[in-house]
């Protein structure tokens, strides 16, 4: 598997000319972090050999020079650098389209109050990985002639057991940057890595730690971890040590709640399950935006009102009545607090408040007013909406969850037949502001805004209609307003 590494060196050219450069000038460069982990994990999957498409463009070295001298054996060569990171002893460059970040050997304390190191040189390679997150991204290899492998802490091992380990202590990584509690629980769905027992038990330990943590870096963790192909399992490790109760709470708390059916364990169960469906429906019908942070944020967070709207009913039944709207504002004021774009926080938040809606159609007694409103209110989420309310029918009975699945195809049938017959993408009315101003005698102000909503509903309620009709129930609805 040492060789794989050396192989993935070999295909780089720009590579090959950085480790020549550096030695000529009578440096150390190693090639350091995922992308020696990943071609080991690769080889240890049996993937093999990497081919000429497994060069990352981004690529991490580490070095013994210092981040000056760094400057100078760079000049000349690389077609830009900078030094934005250099204060932390980076270098960026870019040759050709690769990036290089170059970083020197470092030997940092921290203060265990922030995050932020006091940032020291260090002139160990084995001392500098030391100081990495996990064993397994603490490997390197060397960029000069004998392309040597170096793992002082066992990382390969690791990737072959799928075991995540620390380099050092647990508690001392952890307590430097708590942070990596949340890339441990990344690790599980992106790598398919198990903790082990001294990790779990630091994490569960010292979960209130993330709290030194900004938002923005939680937020980008958890993110990441949601975009895995498989995140059920890092989601179950983030609830079970704790690390949810800091940063997420209302995922922890679904576990105290029963859903209404009684078809799982809990509402907590019962989201998880929602959000492996939907990566299943988002995969079957892939989009330029997969894999969709917004609609796998709403499959994890549409129940979170639960809780807050739990009510004991007869017969040992439990509800959970307008639980989506206590949800809709659960979510909203939860994504915010983690710095989600506003975009992503209203979508989510709609979907949220949306996702019932589909309950009240029966067996298709829905009027056309009533389909139209639905895809209205639903505006560019609709295909998100509709894999979001498919990947909530959880049921365990096969006759009900057909029935649910071939309902929902109804409404969707119906929704392309109206769409086939009106713009349901952009109802509007049937007269502009001007046309109403006209027809009225009106100036521009909240008058014409007042008769502009009333076409927009009628134009909901009857759909399209000719500009006459348009402007009779407009005259009657103006004269209703002067009585």
């Amino acid at each position: 598997m040492q060789q794989t590494v050396r192989d993935l060196v070999d295909l780089s050219p720009v590579l090959a000319e950085v480790g020549e450069r550096f030695t000529a000038a009578g440096f150390q460069i190693h090639l350091v972090g995922g992308s020696v982990r990943d071609a080991l994990l690769a080889a240890a999957s049996g993937a093999g050999r990497p081919g000429s498409g497994t060069v990352p463009g981004d690529l991490d070295l580490t070095t013994d020079a210092r981040p000056e001298q760094t400057l100078e054996v760079l000049r000349g060569w690389a077609g830009s650098t900078w030094n934005t990171g250099i204060a932390f002893g980076t270098v960026g460059a870019d040759v050709r389209g690769t990036r290089l970040e170059i970083t020197t050997f470092r030997a940092d304390r921290y203060d265990r109050e922030s995050r932020n190191p006091e940032v020291a040189w260090g002139d160990s390679l084995d001392d500098d990985l030391a100081r990495r997150d996990f064993s397994v991204n603490a490997m390197a290899v060397s960029l000069g002639p004998d392309r040597t492998v170096t793992d002082p802490f066992g990382g390969l091992g690791d990737l072959i057991r799928r075991r995540l380990r620390t380099p050092g202590s647990a508690e001392d990584s952890f307590a430097d940057d708590p942070l990596r509690m949340l890339r441990a629980v990344r690790f599980v769905a992106q790598l398919g890595l198990v903790p082990d027992d001294d990790v779990l038990r630091a994490m569960t330990a010292m979960s209130a730690e993330l709290g030194r943590i900004t938002a923005e870096r939680v937020q980008a963790e958890l993110s990441k971890t949601l975009l895995q192909d498989s995140p059920r399992a890092a989601l179950e490790l983030f609830v079970e040590t704790g690390l949810a109760d800091v940063v997420l709470p209302e995922l922890s708390a679904l576990r105290m709640e029963i859903d209404e059916h009684h078809q799982h364990k809990d509402v907590y169960s019962h989201s998880l399950t929602v959000l492996d469906q939907a990566i299943e429906l988002e995969k079957a019908d892939p989009d330029p935006g997969s894999p969709d942070l917004v609609l796998r944020l709403a499959a994890l967070l549409h129940d979170i009102g639960k809780p807050a709207t739990r009510r004991h009913e007869s017969k040992g039944r439990v509800s959970f009545h307008h639980h989506e709207v206590v949800g809709a504002k659960l979510v909203r004021k939860r994504l915010m607090a983690l710095k989600y774009p506003k975009d992503v926080v209203e979508a989510v938040s709609r979907l949220t408040f949306l996702h019932l809606r589909f309950h009240g159609y029966g067996r298709g007694e829905w009027t056309d007013s009533a389909v139209r409103r639905y895809v209205t209110d639903a505006g560019d989420l609709l295909p998100r909406l509709h894999k979001l309310v498919r990947s909530d029918c959880t049921t365990r009975n096969r006759r009900r969850a057909t029935a649910l699945a071939e309902t929902y195809d109804s409404l969707e049938a119906r929704i392309a037949e109206l769409s086939a017959a009106e713009d349901l993408a952009r109802v509007r009315p049937d007269l502009d502001g001007n046309a109403i101003m006209e027809l009225l005698g009106l100036p521009p102000g909240p008058e014409v805004g007042r008769a502009w909503r009333f076409l927009k509903e009628l134009r909901l309620e009857r759909g399209p209609l000719d500009p006459a009709e348009a402007e009779e129930a407009l005259r009657a609805w103006w004269a209703a307003q002067q009585r």
